[in-house]
């Protein structure tokens, strides 16, 4: 199913700043002490479509902003009988932390920030998803030695959010350079459209510290 909505919204917009409705977590997944891979920003949620029949002794979780792609992914999510996927409609950077609160102590092993928006004039960098506080809500809630994932096709936005991350002190970066391949097995479209134009795609993984 197509679903048109804008490419860019503002999270920092009043229309945003409502709070999440939390889902009752032991009717979204089959088993809820699986390992849970969050995907921050998933969009349409194709990439978790792909990976969730992969790895089906993993759960997966799709953050998104915009709802009408939520609704879409959650239909794709149904026709395709996952029962280790679910997809949640709320603005992260407002609601990361009450989220990750409301789920079991430990099970959150696996973090993807795929291409963000980025964002470019200096006035607008306040929304961009990876702020200190969205940092400071994963260092306090992902279980130790969990592997957080970041790309984007702009060097400037990896940077400031490899930066984010490193400033905070609670992870350690798994290269000192940015990472040649993609670690997973399901490529985000973004990430598919640009290296198909011969762009590249800056990459950085980080740990959580013990």
């Amino acid at each position: 199913m197509s679903v048109r909505v804008r490419q860019h919204v503002n999270p920092l917009s009043q229309k945003f700043q409502q709070g999440v409705s939390l889902p009752d977590w032991e009717r979204c997944y089959g088993n809820l002490q699986a390992p849970l891979h969050l995907d921050i920003g998933a969009a349409r949620g194709r990439f978790l479509l792909e990976l969730a029949p992969l790895r089906p002794d993993w759960n997966f979780l799709g953050l998104e902003i915009r709802e009408p792609l939520v609704a879409a992914a959650l239909g794709d999510r149904d026709r395709l009988n996952l029962a280790n996927l679910h997809f949640l409609f709320c603005n992260a950077n407002l609601s990361l932390a009450q989220i990750l609160a409301s789920l079991p102590t430990g099970i959150v092993q696996y973090v993807t920030l795929q291409f963000p928006d980025p964002w470019f004039k200096k006035r607008h960098q306040k929304r961009r998803v990876v702020q200190p506080e969205l940092v400071q809500a994963l260092a306090a809630a992902i279980a130790p030695g969990a592997t957080i994932l970041l790309q984007s096709d702009v060097e400037e936005v990896a940077t400031a959010m490899v930066d984010c991350f490193q400033d905070h002190g609670a992870f350690t970066p798994q290269a000192q350079t940015w990472l040649p391949a993609n670690p997973l097995p399901v490529p985000t479209e973004r990430e598919i459209a640009t290296l198909k134009r011969g762009d590249p795609v800056y990459r950085q993984v980080f740990t959580r510290n013990p």
